[in-house]
């Protein structure tokens, strides 16, 4: 394996190969799924190199005591969201250089080309699935490429914001090969206390990362829409998730209500393994090539 190869699996968990049984009744539900719709987390950029959160050993939380940025923290505190930022302007370069991988890929294939996945949520923010070119795509907890201003909800482009940011701290050169799910990375509190965040250039306002953070809400008109997507669909295929989130669990707990036949693939039990008609522990990577030959 290469050293690149490495690198990129080095947060896919222990895992052993699909076996002929889990081949061949994946197979079966994608043959016969017509309208999928697809949840995806953070499971499936673990072989991009971002780490999930949860996986034994190579997850986020096995491997550091990091607690992601809560909700009220960053709308109360200047120093919360000065740090933020800081971390985050570090982290950048290398969470926004992650490319798709062959899940993703897969994912595009078969709603754009092939026209059997009707809808793709993601609990991912880190725009894997939009760079791989899928269309139909709900970002459940928002996404990492855009900045929102708090006060007059003015929004940006996180790559303009990454500039602002370089141009009003010129003497920030540090780098790091750390990467984490949400951008956040460690860097010491000397260059923390003379970062400058970025300010809303039309009210001066708070600016915050178009991403749900802990402790806030997903937008009702968002839930709705999954749950109407949900409910005109033939069948639910979950990759990488352990539905720890209830946000993403009641997904599952609509889909039961409804009848609606339930995949999971993920290394690794998840909340709703009582609720799947069909769970492979395996990586998703291996299960979409061996069963579609994709």
């Amino acid at each position: 394996m290469s050293t690149k190869l490495q690198n990129l699996l080095q947060f896919v968990p222990k895992h052993s190969p699909p076996t002929e049984f889990d081949i061949s009744i994946f197979k079966s539900f994608i043959d016969r799924s017509r309208k999928l719709f697809v949840l995806t987390g953070a499971g499936i950029s673990t072989e991009s190199g971002i780490p999930d959160y949860r996986s034994e050993t190579v997850g986020l939380y096995a491997r550091s005591n990091h607690k992601p940025v809560q909700y009220k923290q960053f709308l109360d505190s200047p120093l919360v969201r000065q740090r933020y930022w800081a971390r985050n302007y570090v982290g950048w370069e290398r969470f926004s250089n992650a490319q798709p991988n062959v899940i993703h890929h897969w994912l595009k294939d078969w709603e754009v080309d092939h026209n059997r996945i009707s809808t793709l949520v993601t609990q991912n923010v880190d725009n894997l699935h939009r760079k791989a070119g899928s269309c139909n795509v709900i970002e459940l907890h928002g996404t990492a490429y855009k900045v929102v201003c708090l006060n007059c909800s003015n929004s940006y482009n996180r790559h303009t914001i990454q500039q602002i940011m370089h141009e009003s701290n010129s003497e920030m050169n540090e780098t790091t090969t750390m990467i984490r799910p949400d951008g956040d990375v460690e860097i010491s509190e000397d260059r923390i206390a003379h970062f400058k965040p970025p300010m809303c250039n039309r009210c001066g306002g708070i600016l915050k990362p178009d991403i749900i953070f802990f402790g806030d809400n997903i937008p009702r008109s968002r839930v709705v829409k999954v749950e109407e997507a949900v409910s005109e669909s033939d069948g639910i295929l979950v990759l990488g998730s352990s539905l720890s989130v209830y946000s993403a669990y009641r997904i599952i707990l609509q889909a039961v209500g409804l009848r609606k036949e339930i995949a999971i693939v993920n290394i690794g039990s998840t909340r709703a393994d009582n609720c799947a008609h069909i769970k492979i522990s395996a990586k998703c990577g291996d299960i979409l090539k061996l069963a579609t030959g994709s």
